[in-house]
């Protein structure tokens, strides 16, 4: 398995079988839509898919089961939402065979213990973090990490010169320090077999086009 990030809350997961992209419609914050090689789109929230497009889009709660990949969304507030608006988001689980991601996207937290038995254990957590009220900041993320327990977490959606964000976000700093787990910055991860590492860690993928 390998993922990368190419800005905003847009991750490429990809597998031997098939190549998954969370988020893909990041045109509107000046980057390329990532829709192209993709088999499946998730989108966490209305419009972050890209349509038209020859990839299966899933935008909302349910099982699913894609080129031996299996994927749960679970329903989720989003933190520009109102309560009275309802559940508009939808986080993901992913499960790749060996390794098990979710995905959160613009959530609201805590999670309720409905949302942490659906998303189950998983090995990767994959989090914004650029606050400024229109998804979760440092703190924020960090205490979802602590509710989620995973063996290693990737943030997303920090301050980046080059994006166009509707709304400032802030720098990635804060999160690190906070989490307090040793950074390892790499350009894609690749994962084989199981994630064994005993305490958590901290991957920071260098957006790449």
């Amino acid at each position: 398995m390998e993922l990368e990030y190419k800005g905003a809350n847009c991750i490429v997961l990809k597998t031997k079988q098939a190549t998954l992209v969370v988020d893909p419609n990041i045109a509107a914050q000046g980057l390329k839509n990532q829709d192209g090689k993709a088999v499946v789109q998730l989108a966490t929230q209305p419009a972050m898919g890209v349509t038209p497009s020859d990839a299966l889009l899933l935008d909302g709660p349910g099982e699913y089961e894609v080129s031996n990949i299996s994927v749960r969304g679970v329903p989720v507030r989003l933190q520009t939402d109102t309560p009275e608006e309802g559940n508009r988001g939808t986080m993901y689980r992913i499960d790749t065979g060996e390794v098990a991601l979710a995905v959160l996207g613009h959530c609201s937290t805590p999670l309720s213990e409905d949302q942490l038995e659906q998303l189950g254990v998983v090995d990767i957590v994959v989090v914004p973090v650029g606050g400024n009220g229109y998804t979760l900041d440092a703190h924020s993320a960090v205490q979802v990490v602590r509710q989620l327990d995973p063996k290693l977490v990737i943030p997303t959606h920090y301050a980046d010169s080059e994006v166009a964000y509707e709304v400032p976000q802030m720098d990635l700093e804060p999160f690190v320090k906070e989490l307090a787990a040793t950074p390892e910055e790499t350009q894609k991860l690749k994962i084989k077999g199981q994630i064994t590492n005993e305490t958590l860690g901290l991957v920071i993928l260098q957006r790449t086009a």
